[in-house]
């Protein structure tokens, strides 16, 4: 049962591995067949030296387990609601990359202050509230996803594909469980040089609106003339 999905999946989080931005088993990947209704995502706890497609877990959009004897990622509800509300994406990714993870703990978004940036988020990465202690005791992974969504109330999530939550970490998404882990590569990268630009100039202004959009809408713009045309 969605063989092509689990093994989609199961590669975006060996990928993920790969490009060193987790460690031990702290981070996930999911991927959803959208017709149908169910998302794939890496079990809890297990290693990704260990991971493989048979134990990716299916479950339906409501949290029920469908396939799969081992249980799903505990970051599930989170990765549910953003299903739910970010009708546009098609898989999510999670990490506990060092320079974003500095960032979301500083409880600060990640100002836009060069092109490298801007050529994939437009605008600042944004940073969620803190949740309350209500919230972190009864569902916090499901108030977790709230928290985001409510975030991007005012934001496509397809322009700007990650967020970070305040005390925690970034998550990323895109149309694939692939985009998504790539975005995480983007997003970690763009942390880091933040970081960095700001220890030399700790008064350095983000880009002006015109070279944001220059550099965004140029790859990703209806008038995109980056790359190549599809044939």
């Amino acid at each position: 049962m969605h063989e092509e999905l689990k093994k989609s999946v199961c590669d975006a989080n060996i990928l993920l591995h790969k490009k060193n931005l987790v460690i031990c088993s702290w981070g996930n990947v999911s991927g959803i067949d959208r017709a149908a209704g169910i998302v794939a995502i890496k079990p809890s706890g297990v290693s990704y030296e260990e991971l493989t497609t048979d134990k990716i877990v299916l479950v339906d959009l409501a949290g029920k387990v469908v396939e799969g004897n081992l249980k799903p990622s505990s970051d599930t509800p989170t990765h549910l609601e953003l299903y739910r509300s970010f009708n546009a994406i098609g898989g999510i990714c999670h990490a506990h990359s060092l320079s974003a993870t500095v960032w979301a703990q500083a409880c600060r978004e990640i100002p836009c202050l060069g092109t490298t940036h801007a050529d994939y988020f437009y605008g600042a990465v944004p940073v969620t509230r803190p949740l309350t202690k209500k919230e972190i005791q009864n569902g916090y992974e499901l108030n977790t996803g709230k928290a985001i969504v409510k975030r991007f109330s005012k934001i496509d999530p397809m322009q700007m594909q990650a967020a970070l939550v305040a005390n925690h970490g970034p998550f990323s998404w895109g149309k694939t469980a692939g985009q998504a882990v790539e975005a995480m590569v983007v997003l970690e990268e763009i942390a880091t040089m933040a970081t960095r630009t700001l220890v030399l100039n700790s008064k350095q202004h983000q880009i002006s609106k015109e070279l944001l959009d220059k550099h965004y809408l140029r790859k990703h713009g209806k008038n995109a003339y980056y790359g190549q045309k599809d044939k």
